[in-house]
């Protein structure tokens, strides 16, 4: 009849919350903060008053809360300040100590073949551990930290990337500088991951986070590539300087160059290698265009311009398949040279305006320069008839797929 249990519940419950808020007067540490939050959230509500021993005798007695919601609010202030210092600290604390190796020459780990660095796991651990920190305190306190957390690792992002690229500035003569250039890069994957996982529909993922994992991997691409590419240009001036007189032999001795060299980057994680596959497919073929845009041929028969047509389309199927081969998956460069091939082939201006048209919704970027470019290779076009198939381009089309940039790397006169 007394009720003793809700009795004896509304008392502890008074004297505890009365010694809690004496507690929060005070000017608390880290730890203390999250674990008086951690009481008053989670477990004194959770563990204590719904335990299965207590939940049905406390049933009808409303407790309430161990604080004040404005005190809650303060102290819930105060940890999401300090947990996101603690992140942002123990972040570059990290990229500090991975720059130090990359100076001092330290080689990277390897890991199933790959150059791999804990530089991407530790940024994880940091932010999920955040994150759980959060988590542990209530639900709606970790979705509060989770936006916080995403900025600062954005912050991070864009802090590594500079350091990658002082790193690719300063330290090219360092043993080890292409394995750590190809682990760095193999870091964005874990980090991109992560994100996508903490965000609720990757598609969504802001070009704030997306944009400096993007920027280091096309510098570290960039880094490796250097070479190869740079072996690769006296080869394609063989095209112009031997007024194209037997260009397959000229395009073997160009894919043998860069078949000896793809090895070079089998540390890199597949998925990568492959994306830097379809950066050589894409040089193999800007380098092609650009070749043929030089103005240095003038075909005046029609065998002439057939047979270079052919010669386009041989060389063509040869691009394609090695780089295929080799893990590129840039279908949108398919149409490219055998478009171009056509438009060299075709001696009716209707039909090349008409091949001119489609062209353009393939590559958007295709201009008036680089068409001229195309068209100076015809000798028996008159200028009526080039400024005629010129015109086409004035006419708006539609763009046929996604457009990635193809002719805006090429500078024609």
């Amino acid at each position: 009849d007394v009720d003793v249990v809700a009795a004896y519940a509304e008392s502890y419950h008074e004297h505890f919350a009365a010694q809690l808020a004496a507690m929060a007067q005070f000017e608390l540490c880290d730890r203390d903060t999250y674990m008086l939050l951690v009481w008053v959230q989670n477990l004194y509500p959770n563990d204590i008053i719904n335990s299965p021993k207590l939940a049905g005798e406390l049933q009808r007695v409303r407790l309430g809360s161990l604080l004040p919601p404005r005190q809650i609010r303060l102290l819930e202030a105060t940890f999401l300040s300090n947990e996101v210092a603690s992140v942002r600290e123990l972040m570059a604390r990290a990229l500090q100590l991975e720059s130090q190796r990359w100076a001092q020459d330290v080689a990277p780990q390897r890991l199933d073949g790959h150059c791999h660095s804990e530089l991407a796991i530790d940024i994880i651990q940091i932010i999920s551990q955040g994150q759980a920190k959060a988590e542990s305190i209530s639900l709606d306190l970790g979705l509060q930290i989770k936006h916080v957390l995403l900025l600062e690792l954005a912050a991070f992002l864009r802090s590594y990337q500079r350091a990658f690229d002082d790193f690719l500035e300063r330290c090219r003569q360092l043993r080890n500088y292409r394995g750590n250039v190809i682990a760095n890069i193999n870091n964005c994957l874990s980090l991109r991951t992560s994100m996508e996982q903490k965000w609720q529909n990757p598609q969504d993922l802001p070009g704030h986070l997306l944009d400096p994992l993007n920027e280091l991997k096309s510098h570290g691409f960039d880094t490796l590539l250097q070479r190869l590419f740079g072996d690769l240009k006296p080869l394609f001036k063989k095209f112009t300087q031997t007024r194209w007189a037997a260009p397959e032999q000229t395009l073997e001795e160009i894919l043998s160059t860069v078949a000896d060299r793809l090895p070079e980057f089998s540390e890199l994680l597949d998925s990568f290698r492959e994306e830097l596959v379809e950066v050589v497919h894409l040089h193999l073929v800007k380098e092609y265009i650009t070749r043929l845009s030089k103005r240095s041929l003038v075909l005046k028969t029609v065998e002439q311009q057939q047979q270079l047509a052919g010669h386009i389309l041989a060389n063509d199927a040869a691009i394609q398949r090695f780089c295929a081969q080799n893990g590129s998956s840039a279908t949108w460069l398919h149409h490219a040279l055998p478009k171009l091939a056509e438009i060299i082939r075709l001696q009716d201006p209707s039909a090349i305006k008409i091949e001119v048209a489609t062209y353009a919704t393939w590559y958007p970027d295709f201009s008036k320069g680089h068409l001229s470019a195309i068209l100076a290779i015809k000798g028996n076009l008159s200028s009526s008839e080039v400024r005629s198939i010129r015109s086409i381009l004035d006419v708006s089309v539609g763009v046929h797929q996604a457009s990635k940039p193809l002719f805006s790397l090429i500078k024609v006169g």
